[in-house]
C-alpha cells in the first residue's frame, strides 16, 4: 500500500496535496463531525499531534457529513469551530464521504483494514486510522482514545 501517500485530497481551504506532501513519518486519520459525541475527541488529537509532531506524526481530520449529518457547516464554519473551540493546529481537509459511491480514494484503501467485526464500512464519525511510514494501516474504533493508539 505504499501508493497510498500519493493520493491526493484538498485541504479545508482549497488546496490539493496528499500525506507524502504533508511529509510526516506517521499519520492519525480521523473521520471528524462538529456536532457529535465524540467530537470532544478533537481534544486528544490536538494533545497528541503536538506532543508526537516533532518526532514526525501527522494529524489529519477529514469532515465527513455521513454519520447523522453532524457535520453540516461550511468549510470556513467547520475550520473556524475547530481552531476556536479545540484549538486545532493540525491539518483538515475538505469535507469528504468516507462509505458509498462517493467513497474518497484514501478512504478505499484505508478500509481494506477492516474493523473488529470484520467490517469494511466505517460505522461512526471518529474512526482513526494510522498508517505508517512503511504504509501498513491500523483501524481503531471511534471509542478509542487518541491517547490511547500506539505512537
Amino acid at each position: 500500500m505504499g501508493e497510498i501517500f500519493d493520493i491526493e485530497f484538498e485541504t479545508i481551504t482549497g488546496e490539493t496535496t496528499s500525506m507524502k506532501q504533508l511529509g510526516g513519518k506517521e499519520f492519525l486519520i480521523v473521520n471528524v463531525a462538529s456536532a457529535c459525541g465524540f467530537t470532544r475527541q478533537y481534544e486528544g488529537m490536538q494533545t497528541l499531534y503536538e506532543a508526537k509532531k516533532d518526532s514526525g506524526l501527522v494529524v489529519i481530520g477529514f469532515p465527513c457529513n455521513q454519520f447523522g449529518a453532524q457535520e453540516p457547516g461550511t468549510h470556513e464554519e467547520i475550520k473556524t469551530f475547530c481552531e476556536s473551540t479545540f484549538g486545532v493546529t493540525f491539518p483538515m481537509m475538505a469535507k469528504i464521504d468516507v462509505n458509498g459511491d462517493n467513497r474518497h480514494p484514501l478512504f478505499t484503501e484505508l478500509c481494506k483494514v477492516k474493523d473488529a467485526n470484520g467490517i469494511e464500512d466505517i460505522k461512526w464519525n471518529f474512526n482513526k486510522f494510522i498508517v505508517r511510514e512503511d504504509g501498513s494501516v491500523e483501524r481503531f474504533s471511534h471509542r478509542d482514545e487518541p491517547a490511547d493508539l500506539p505512537f
